[in-house]
């Protein structure tokens, strides 16, 4: 199995990359190599920084090209097509790499993973999902962002993509879907939400528990909260900004007691690293987006991440749950 790793993506490349993909080769089994995308000259003197790698586990492809955040996502593929998103993508394309990791511009990976990859049939657009961290375990939110307008047949959707994904990657055998609104009524909210709950409550494939209040996420009330891409990025923002409030709360407060709290357990559970990336799930191959700020050890989760979900055919499972064959090569 090869994964494949965007070498110039993060703010600190390749450095972080270079970390990270020596970091996960350590956790992987050793039929999983990692193929570094980028630069060979830059991405050889910062391999060069490290002690030597497992011989024959870690593989340099040359793309002379880097995506900019001036870049329009759309004309990526086109202008920079030996970028190292670009390039990069082609390898899963190809079926020479199981899944794509990239802490690149969110907009230029999204759409070069569409373009390429192409969604399933029977999804009409993909959806980020990202982990949200609960009372009771981990909760997966999507759209994270990739869809600002949904309409109820596509969140339909979003939650089959959810399903396969609570099953496949969290462990859950009957992952518990709710779908986000302003009220636990069948009738309340928009019509969009009205419409939406009717689908999912009708739809004896998957476990509905209805509407989720706000306040419920993070109570745990379910596994998978759908919700169209500009609540749901909304939503996230906002749990980032807490999470890295309380921590700086818990950090000050400690600083005037000589009391000593043992507060490793509260920051993993709020760390956003411990997931690493958000998968782009609907399409006909593995993309998974990281933070352009990844350090190290996020870049290391993602590239765990995205085997773990080859290793699970992820995608021939999502296309059998849509009924449909799916193209991606079986691991």
């Amino acid at each position: 199995m090869r994964i494949v790793l965007d070498a110039m993506g993060t703010d600190h490349a390749p450095s972080a990359e270079v970390e990270g993909a020596i970091g996960a080769l350590q956790d992987l089994d050793a039929d999983v190599d990692i193929v570094l995308v980028g630069d060979q000259s830059v991405i050889a003197r910062e391999l060069e920084r490290h002690p030597p790698v497992q011989t024959g586990r870690l593989h340099v492809r040359h793309a002379p090209d880097r995506v900019s955040a001036a870049d329009s996502p759309a004309s990526v593929l086109r202008k920079k097509p030996d970028s190292s998103i670009v390039v990069g993508l082609r390898m899963v394309q190809a079926g020479d790499a199981a899944a794509f990791v990239s802490a690149g511009s969110t907009g230029a990976v999204m759409a070069t993973s569409l373009f390429t990859l192409k969604t399933l049939p029977g999804v009409d657009r993909p959806a980020i999902g990202t982990i949200l961290p609960t009372a009771s375990g981990p909760c997966l939110l999507l759209d994270a962002g990739a869809n600002v307008d949904c309409k109820p047949h596509q969140l339909h959707q979003f939650a089959h993509l959810g399903h396969v994904y609570a099953q496949d990657l969290m462990g859950l055998s009957s992952p518990r879907i709710g779908l986000l609104n302003i009220g636990e009524e069948p009738e309340k909210g928009d019509e969009l939400s009205v419409e939406t709950h009717g689908l999912l409550a009708a739809d004896p494939a998957l476990s509905f528990v209805g509407n989720i209040e706000g306040r419920d996420i993070i109570l745990g009330a379910c596994d998978v909260v759908v919700c169209d891409g500009f609540v749901g990025n909304v939503l996230l923002k906002f749990y980032e900004s807490v999470a890295e409030f309380i921590i700086g709360l818990l950090k000050k407060e400690l600083s005037h007691t000589a009391e000593r709290i043992d507060l490793d357990e509260v920051f993993r559970v709020l760390d956003y690293t411990e997931t690493g990336g958000a998968p782009l799930l609907g399409l006909d191959g593995i993309s998974i987006i990281c933070h352009g700020e990844s350090p190290p050890r996020a870049i290391r989760n993602a590239i765990r991440a995205a085997a773990r979900a080859a290793r699970a055919n992820m995608v021939r499972h999502i296309a059998s749950e849509l009924g449909t064959p799916g193209t991606a090569p079986e691991v």
